[in-house]
């Protein structure tokens, strides 16, 4: 699933960073503070709720959009998902149209954040 959504968001003019666990993701999102940030839930070594709550509650990350992006469809993965600081929560199956108009939409809003 991440090499599909890695060309998708290539082939559309995105440089993307991929990591394989939670701690990886949390270490790269530190080391290089991406524009964006898609999570998954299910993670081994640190869960996608960990990670994205390590972020937002840290004055240097907080303001770097997530999209908990993930399997787990119940009402209460989202509502979890949305109180550890996500931005956005979308469930597979991979549909690039929804995805990429995601994207856009968060980063359209951060750039609009950064303009004011």
């Amino acid at each position: 699933m991440i090499y599909a959504v890695q060309m998708q968001l290539e082939a559309n003019n995105f440089k993307v960073l991929t990591a394989m666990d939670g701690q990886e993701g949390l270490d790269k999102a530190r080391e290089e503070k991406p524009d964006l940030i898609i999570l998954d839930l299910m993670l081994p070594r640190i869960d996608g709720y960990k990670v994205c709550r390590m972020l937002k509650f840290d004055e240097k990350y907080k303001d770097i959009p997530v999209i908990m992006y993930t399997a787990r469809a119940q009402e209460a993965d989202e509502k979890l998902g949305l109180e550890v600081g996500a931005d956005a929560y979308m469930t597979k199956p991979f549909d690039p149209g929804k995805l990429l108009a995601k994207i856009k939409e968060l980063l359209e809003k951060d750039r609009r954040q950064d303009g004011q």
